[in-house]
């Protein structure tokens, strides 16, 4: 605590009440999924509105959106995959707009609480199984036991399988949410380190020292940018992967 200032990285992440009441409440999480919901349909919607045979940027834009994501889909999926792109699609940008809501001021990032992110891979996992079942029916049981291993290794091998293929949703939720919390409490803290340096050392020696805070404060969010983009890639093509791993064995 310095001139009667503390850095509470943390506290960004409470949540609180907007409305609601008998122990069910409406919380800022739950707005900013309601508006990130919003934002993706309405963004395409505008982008699309006015096809041009020479697009402005705004349909340049979504066109290299949806190419990019559709070739990524069916370069992993193949052919058999075309009909989980929308699915695909909606994740990418409702995880990607997550992550970018929480980098407005007096916003919320949504994609740093874990009960968010291992929803959503939970609803991953399930579906990858109810594929799996509805393409290759009891052979999807043979996962659990490599191919060309002893029939006696089963005991060993085959919970050591289960444990992995469990561990997916875990990793797959951990993954965003440890990145999401690691980035806003860095910002968070180097933020508060500007004030501190500004309120305890004064103005004559706190605003020059105070600079270079704001310097890695800015790099900071560039990167944040960056690893927003990145997570929401990440979590959308290990989608695709287990999908596919769903439908050709």
């Amino acid at each position: 605590m310095v001139a009667g200032h503390k850095i509470d990285a943390l506290g960004q992440f409470e949540l609180h009440p907007i409305l609601g009441g008998m122990g069910v409440y409406f919380t800022q999480s739950e707005l900013m999924m309601v508006i990130a919901a919003v934002i993706v349909p309405v963004a395409i919607y505008f982008g699309m509105r006015h096809k041009a045979v020479v697009p402005g940027r705004f349909q340049s834009a979504t066109e290299i959106c949806y190419e990019f994501l559709y070739g990524m889909a069916m370069g992993t999926m193949g052919a058999k995959g075309k009909g989980f792109f929308p699915f695909i699609f909606a994740l990418f940008f409702f995880i990607l707009t997550g992550n970018y809501l929480g980098l407005l001021p007096f916003s919320f990032a949504f994609t740093s609480h874990i009960v968010v992110t291992a929803t959503l891979a939970i609803m991953v996992f399930i579906l990858a199984i109810l594929v799996s079942l509805k393409n290759q029916g009891l052979k999807f049981f043979a996962h659990f036991l490599p191919a060309g291993a002893p029939v006696a290794m089963a005991p060993l091998l085959v919970p050591i399988e289960i444990m992995s293929y469990l561990s997916r949703p875990i990793s797959l939720s951990v993954r965003l949410f440890a990145n999401m919390v690691a980035g806003h409490v860095m910002l968070e803290m180097f933020a508060g380190f500007t004030i501190l340096l500004a309120t305890g050392l004064g103005v004559a020696l706190g605003g020059p020292l105070g600079i270079l805070p704001i310097v890695l404060n800015v790099a900071l969010i560039a990167l944040e940018l960056l690893v927003g983009a990145l997570q929401a890639y990440v979590f959308a093509i290990l989608t695709c992967m287990y999908l596919q791993e769903a439908i050709e064995h």
